[in-house]
């Protein structure tokens, strides 16, 4: 029986024994063989799975079981094996033979295709050729093993795969993720021009250049706009000939080809970056040998951007210029100095370098000769920016500068609104603080050339939309019938209005947080004379004021969403309380929201037309797009919580799905947590990439403040500000989001003092405006302001050197859970790493905390991180990390616990262990007893 399909099979065991991954069909191997086959077959695989499913195919032919054949399809076809399933039905196997000469080429690349690639990058758009369980498995072997045992695993199963689109998946992954020499090696025929080889047939037109432009950027054949036949919308990257700066960008650089320090002020998307690039490039001619410039950006996800752009660029007008990059926690693992040493260009964010010099490995500024400092508007308070430009001023302002020679200073803005001010006499004050922080006494701006500037950037047409507010809502009233409740409950416990002066605090807004965050920190340090009933007090103060907190959210979503996601956003969090302790405490609170739950799940069921505001967001998307169904629109919000519920209703709506919103926020670790959304690199990656597609993937990009400054979101023409105001400089970066020519920016709010405040910045940028005019118009007096600031602000710093050192004090204290005030550890077991990372040495903590495994294991500043430690009631208390070869440490967050003199028995909060006034010993390693 079956002995045509047995012959067959061996006759197509080539396809089989190639494709097939045995474990994968596990259940299948169960039922009809013996188990020792099985596990022989299982044990081969690990060996090799060629191998493995030769053996597993001479045991399959040997059975004469009924059903086998038919069992063998099933397990094929539930385990995706979608092509090998159809070609063994239909004994064709043309599909699979025709990927046969990608299979091949990938094997013989492989050595070198396997050190090229990121694999956690290419999964993301892989999914379509890929298993969800070989997803699985090749981001598991990463955290385990590194990104190139990983990527073996990936190019094996791509090699494994039987879909006949993966080669071509393969390619478009590579290409979306710009790992171009991976993508070279699939297409070997590609490379073949001669080096050198000038290529004069290639036009581009230029219709907007965004700030990551990259060579001077687009220009391979120099042509000006007029005379560039329409072949491409977007541009490209020449791979020959000399880049050529437009005029206008030569302009904002003239002053620094001069060697003056200069503030470069100009549009968003006018291409600042290319004239940094220029900048550089004139920098390290002139300077030669002695040339060493910095390149900082603010934000890691800026950083990568321009780092790659540098990269590329030098790549291709001289490659012996070294280049490198530090951001994040690579600081920890590479030496700042020996990155200097062995670069020309360093490409950082800027508390690399605050923390380099702290730590001595940068002595002093005079290393360098350059540095550009990219959203120059940040250099204020205590911003990593304002701290290098104070050693700086402090170098410069020095009776004693032992002949040092200071950097050039270079920043970049598209706007120097910065602060408050009425007049234009207290904006040119700001503007003279701001260049003073820069030690920069010229604003480049744009004089001369600027119809060629308009041609190239357009300024999006303002337009405001007031709309009513809900008339009446039920929903309101029932979660303020609950809040009200719960303060009820808290008064029983204990007198909560004497814990927060913040008065008039209406639910649903943030004063209403303000208290809740005010009412949180006094309980941390409430005493009360019975220790345990503090511990029950605080505790239940905590979780009354956590559902307040939850409830005051779900109104500000309902008040710009629908009444539907502010329901699903309680729903969310009362099953995650519900899932983990849920003690009597919780059980009450969680019993007011299950009584509600049936009328308020009727009330969400009215969509979106509740809410006036979505109706006109929903208005203006349907126009814009019947309009022009080419637009590409950016949603601005205020909130994560929002972003994800404007997505979901975008995506529930028929006549908007169309449009496929992408999300873009930030990265912090309390993004979102009750939706599940986080952002990492690669998946805010992900999103502008198909945000930028051509191929239409995603038409709209929701996005929190994390888009408005620096991360470039080219070809937008709508930009919707929804209840979206802040100051100036924020109008500016988020109006120059919308690039392309007739570009609309559009705010809706149901508030009109919001409208205002936008029309009144809309005002202030032409005051500021008038205030650089005059500013650069009279250069003595603004150098006069400058000098004064720089001499009073040093004066202030010297004042605060002069102030004493604080003591820390003797003695023993104990910390307290700031949640439950559980007893922790106590200071005399806690030993100091590295100036930073504080150690319990007493083991028996443990039995008074729990574990989970960390999400993110990796290592910094010699430690690794292994495990999250928590309370038993649940707050998080800091990690479990590994140090050399010593296992188990655990280390604090001071922020999570309140201090205990144990003598006076005052107790205090402190939210960084700097501000601590006790002393602690250093960690030694015959501190170890264990």
């Amino acid at each position: 029986m079956y002995e045509s399909e047995k012959l067959n099979l061996k006759r197509c065991s080539e396809y089989l024994i190639y494709i097939l991954r045995p474990s994968y069909v596990k259940g299948f191997m169960t039922t009809y063989l013996q188990p020792e086959v099985a596990e022989r077959i299982l044990s081969e695989e690990s060996k090799s799975v060629t191998s493995a499913a030769q053996v597993f195919l001479d045991q399959v032919c040997l059975l004469e079981e009924l059903g086998w054949y038919q069992a063998l399809l099933d397990a094929l076809d539930a385990e995706d094996y979608k092509g090998l399933c159809e070609a063994l039905k239909k004994w064709d196997f043309q599909i699979l033979e025709s990927t046969k000469i990608h299979r091949v080429l990938l094997e013989r690349i492989e050595p070198s295709f396997t050190k090229m690639i990121k694999p956690r990058d290419l999964l993301r758009h892989l999914g379509d050729c890929l298993r969800k369980r070989e997803c699985e498995e090749i981001q598991a072997i990463e955290n385990q093993k590194g990104p190139i045992a990983a990527a073996e695993r990936l190019t094996d199963c791509l090699k494994r795969s039987d879909k006949q689109n993966w080669f071509k998946l393969l390619k478009s992954a590579l290409f979306s993720c710009e790992l171009t020499e991976a993508l070279q090696l699939l297409e070997p025929d590609t490379g073949d021009e001669e080096e050198g080889a000038t290529m004069t047939t290639i036009s581009f037109q230029y219709t907007e250049q965004s700030d990551d432009d990259d060579g001077m950027l687009m220009s391979g054949n120099q042509l000006t706009p007029s005379e560039t036949p329409p072949t491409s919308a977007t541009g490209e990257k020449s791979r020959g000939g000399e880049k050529k700066m437009r005029e206008y960008q030569r302009e904002l650089a003239e002053p620094v080809f001069q060697g003056k320090n200069t503030v470069i002020c100009a549009p968003t998307g006018c291409g600042k970056t290319v004239v940094a690039l220029a900048i550089c490039e004139h920098h390290l001619k002139v300077k030669g040998k002695g040339a060493k410039v910095v390149f900082m950006a603010t934000k890691v996800d800026v950083f990568n951007q321009q780092y790659k752009l540098f990269q590329d660029h030098f790549q291709e007008k001289d490659p012996d210029i070294r280049i490198d990059g530090l951001c994040g926690n690579q600081g920890d693992q590479l030496s700042m100095k020996v990155v200097m040493e062995n670069n020309d260009i360093i490409v950082l964010t800027p508390q690399i370098l605050v923390n380099a010099m702290a730590g001595g490995e940068i002595p002093s500024l005079s290393c360098f000769s350059l540095l550009i400092l990219d959203e120059c508007h940040n250099t204020t308070g205590k911003h990593p920016y304002n701290i290098i430009m104070t050693s700086y001023l402090d170098a410069k302002l020095s009776k004693e500068q032992n002949g040092q020679h200071l950097p050039q200073i270079v920043g970049l803005t598209a706007s120097v609104g910065i602060g408050s001010f009425k007049n234009q006499s207290e904006a040119e004050n700001n503007i003279c603080q701001l260049c003073a922080s820069l030690d920069s006494r010229i604003i480049s701006t744009i004089h001369t050339n600027t119809d060629e500037l308009q041609s190239y950037v357009h300024t999006p047409d303002k337009e405001f939309f007031l709309v009513e507010k809900r008339h009446t809502d039920p929903f309101i009233r029932i979660i303020h019938d609950i809040m009200a409740k719960i303060e009820g409950l808290a008064k029983t416990v204990y007198n909560i209005e004497s814990l927060s002066a913040i008065e008039n605090r209406d639910y649903g807004s943030q004063k209403y947080e303000q208290w809740i965050v005010d009412v949180q920190k006094k309980c941390r340090v409430l005493q009360l004379k019975d220790q345990e009933e503090e511990s029950r007090v605080c505790r239940a103060l905590y979780n009354y004021t956590e559902h307040l907190r939850k409830y005051n959210d779900a109104l500000i979503i309902n008040e710009d969403a629908r009444t539907k996601d502010a329901l699903d956003y309680l729903s969310v969090f009362i099953q995650q309380v519900k899932n983990a302790g849920h003690d009597e405490t919780e059980q009450r609170l969680t019993a007011y929201f299950d009584g509600q739950q049936g009328v308020l799940r009727g009330l969400s069921s009215g969509g979106q037309k509740e809410n006036p505001k979505l109706d006109m967001l929903q208005y203006i998307l349907e126009e814009q797009y019947r309009q022009n169904d080419e637009t590409k629109s950016v949603l601005f919000v205020r909130t994560r919580a929002l972003a994800d519920a404007l997505k979901s209703w975008i995506e529930e709506s028929d006549s908007l799905k169309f449009l496929k919103p992408g999300v873009l926020i930030g990265r912090g670790h309390k993004s979102s947590q009750l939706t599940g959304t986080r952002m990492t690199l690669n998946s805010k990656k992900g999103v502008l990439d198909s945000f930028k597609s051509f191929d239409n993937q995603s038409k709209i990009l929701i996005a929190t403040s994390v888009a408005d400054e620096g991360i470039d979101i080219p070809q937008c023409n709508l930009v919707l500000m929804y209840e979206y105001v802040g100051n100036v400089v924020k109008m500016v970066q988020v109006r120059g989001r919308g690039r392309a020519q007739g570009s609309k920016c559009i705010l809706v709010s149901d508030k009109k003092d919001r409208i205002d405040k936008e029309k009144h910045n809309m005002e202030k940028e032409k005051i500021v405006e008038k205030a650089i005019r005059k500013l650069q118009d009279t250069p003595t007096e603004m150098l006069h302001k400058m000098e004064v600031f720089q001499r009073g602000d040093k004066v202030c710093r010297d004042m605060v050197k002069m102030v004493p050192e604080r003591r820390l004090t003797e003695g023993s204290y104990q910390l307290l859970c700031s949640k439950c005030k559980k007893h922790s550890c106590y200071t005399d077991d806690i030993r100091v790493l590295q100036d930073s990372h504080h150690i319990v040495l007493d083991p028996t903590l443990f039995s008074r905390a729990r574990t989970e495994p960390h999400p993110k294991p990796k290592g910094f500043m010699g430690l690794v991180k292994t495990k999250k430690l928590f309370c038993h009631c649940g707050l998080d208390w800091g990690i479990v990390a590994s140090y050399l070869t010593i296992q188990n440490l655990p280390v604090l967050k001071i922020e999570s616990f309140v201090v205990k003199n144990c003598v006076t028995e005052q107790q205090r909060y402190y939210r960084k262990w700097r501000d601590v006034t006790f002393s602690m010993k250093t960690f030694e390693l015959t501190d170890i007893t264990w």
